[in-house]
C-alpha cells in the first residue's frame, strides 16, 4: 500500500471502543431485516455517512478507507 502523504500521519483508533459490539452488530443487521439489496446497500450509506460525519476529521476517515479496502478480498 502506498500512503498518500497528506494522510500518512493519521492515526484512527484500531483498539474496540464501544459498549456492546454484539449489541450494536445485532441492531445493524436487524435494520436490514425485510430490505431488498438495493435498499440495504442504501442504508449502509446513509449510516456510513452520518458516522463518517460524527468522525469529522478527513484525514482519519481517509486513513479509515485505505485500512479497509487493504482488509477486504482482493480483486474479484
Amino acid at each position: 500500500m502506498t500512503e498518500r502523504p497528506e494522510i500518512k500521519g493519521a492515526q484512527p483508533r484500531l483498539e474496540p471502543n464501544m459498549d456492546d459490539p454484539d449489541g450494536f452488530y445485532e441492531q445493524l443487521l436487524a435494520a436490514h431485516e425485510g430490505l431488498a439489496e438495493e435498499a440495504s446497500f442504501e442504508l449502509n450509506v446513509r449510516l456510513l455517512m452520518l458516522l463518517a460525519n460524527q468522525v469529522g476529521d478527513r484525514d482519519i476517515l481517509a486513513r479509515c478507507i485505505e485500512l479497509a479496502r487493504d482488509a477486504g478480498p482482493g480483486p474479484g
